[in-house]
């Protein structure tokens, strides 16, 4: 029985940050950032994804020397890992993304060794996942958790990455916490107010929804009572990848434990802090700074 399972494709990311030359290539994906955070934190910890033959055997050795199990990432070797391009503007607020290519789709015959767990993290980031998919995960998991991010992704034949609405909205009823940016859910639900785009999700029976804003921190809404969740400001921003799966991983490594849903938005909140301060997934501080951080922003009171 694991804590955490994160479904969805690794990614391997060149990351073009403005002040340096050359990209960084470094292992990318929800799946690595929600995995990582919420293992830094003491979870348990296991990862449903499909690579390429090209995926680096040192991710692997990575991941699981983090105590992360993989027993359930394929690899295909006709075929090539999820690559993105990211490049940032001058002051990291704004991106672009490219998609090189993309691995084959997570498929129910994928999951039949799947473990049981406390929650499933549903992390798509490039169509790997359909309704079908998450409707067996759900038979497998106490709560299911959804970043749309790649489901609402479309990609022309240049590798451009533009949002759309769902294709199918039946998954939006099968989930307990929903996660996404202030774009994806008001074009996810057509509202341009985020209280309007948050009870649209709500009526779909999810009781937790959660609007990532970067700097200007998190929207929780708990069954219709919002909170504000401040950021945590870090000590230098190098790379924002990743920080609204950090703070995913680290929200739900406390929820798992029953933590309540305001220490564990601050646990989320800080633990992306840390990602922020490094480059790719590879900085996501020791467990006392987590907490450190988590406990200046609860002390502080989460404003409705």
């Amino acid at each position: 029985m694991f804590d955490v399972v994160s479904v969805g494709h690794f990614s391997i990311d060149s990351i073009q940050l403005p002040d340096k030359k050359s990209p960084f290539v470094v292992l990318g994906g929800a799946a690595a950032y929600v995995s990582l955070a919420a293992r830094r934190l003491g979870a348990r910890v296991a990862v449903v994804s499909k690579v390429g033959s090209d995926f680096p055997e040192a991710y692997r050795w990575w991941l699981g020397q983090e105590g992360i199990d993989l027993s359930n990432v394929s690899k295909e070797d006709n075929a090539r890992t999820t690559r993105f391009e990211l490049k940032y503007n001058s002051d990291l607020s704004e991106r672009s993304l490219l998609s090189e290519c993309r691995a084959p789709p997570i498929r129910i015959e994928d999951l039949l060794h799947v473990p049981k767990a406390e929650i499933i993290h549903v992390g798509s980031i490039a169509n790997e996942i359909d309704f079908d998919v998450v409707q067996k995960l759900k038979s497998l998991a106490h709560i299911i958790s959804l970043d749309p991010q790649g489901l609402v992704r479309s990609f022309d034949e240049k590798g451009i990455v533009t949002i759309n609405p769902l294709a199918d909205n039946r998954v939006l009823g099968l989930v307990d916490i929903y996660k996404s940016s202030l774009a994806e859910i008001q074009t996810i639900t057509g509202q341009s107010e985020i209280s309007s785009a948050v009870n649209s999700i709500h009526e779909y029976g999810t009781k937790i929804v959660i609007v990532t804003m970067g700097a200007k921190g998190s929207v929780v809404s708990v069954e219709g009572t919002i909170h504000n969740v401040p950021s945590f400001t870090p000590e230098k921003l190098v790379d924002p990848t990743g920080a609204g799966d950090a703070f995913m991983g680290g929200f739900l490594a406390e929820y798992a434990r029953g933590e309540d849903s305001s220490w564990c938005s601050c646990t989320g909140s800080a633990i992306a802090s840390l990602v922020i301060e490094g480059i790719g997934p590879t900085h996501f501080g020791e467990i006392d700074e987590i907490y450190r951080r988590a406990r200046l922003l609860y002390e502080k009171g989460i404003k409705e």
